[in-house]
């Protein structure tokens, strides 16, 4: 089973969107524990130095990027339970994307679609698919075959 209480989401930007900051809010409450800090939109060398004061180096890694590995929902939750419970820090660019240090420093670069989306949507697919895999890992109703 995943312990979310181990993941933390790094973003950029605010999320202004009613509807988006609605969506959040109700996986945020299915997922206690998971923290999302938010990173003032900026350049993107003053965004990556905010973003690598945060990671600690026993925090595992997984930016999301166009160009990162697909996974079906059960490829990601199995992804996912094989980190043994480490702790996970996912980060999410803003307009400009990630510097790419940060992509090639990554234990994963994660592609939640080939297409692209706006960042306050990406963090709400990333949530609601860490939501997910916690119910595939325990069998529950959540995901339909």
């Amino acid at each position: 089973m995943l312990n979310i209480s181990h993941y933390k989401i790094i973003a950029i930007g605010k999320i202004k969107k009613k509807w988006i900051k609605e969506g959040i809010e109700i996986y945020l409450k299915r997922l206690p524990g998971l923290k999302i800090i938010e990173i003032k939109d900026n350049k993107k060398t003053k965004e990556e130095h905010a973003i690598k004061e945060i990671i600690s180096k026993n925090e595992v890694l997984v930016t999301l990027n166009e160009n990162g590995q697909s996974f079906t929902s059960k490829q990601l939750a199995t992804k996912l339970i094989n980190f043994h419970n480490k702790n996970i820090i996912f980060v999410i660019g803003g307009a400009s994307g990630l510097p790419h240090s940060l992509n090639t420093s990554a234990s994963l670069q994660l592609s939640l679609s080939p297409l692209t989306f706006p960042h306050e949507i990406a963090r709400l697919l990333l949530i609601e698919q860490l939501y997910r895999a916690k119910t595939i890992t325990q069998g529950g109703p959540y995901h339909k075959e």
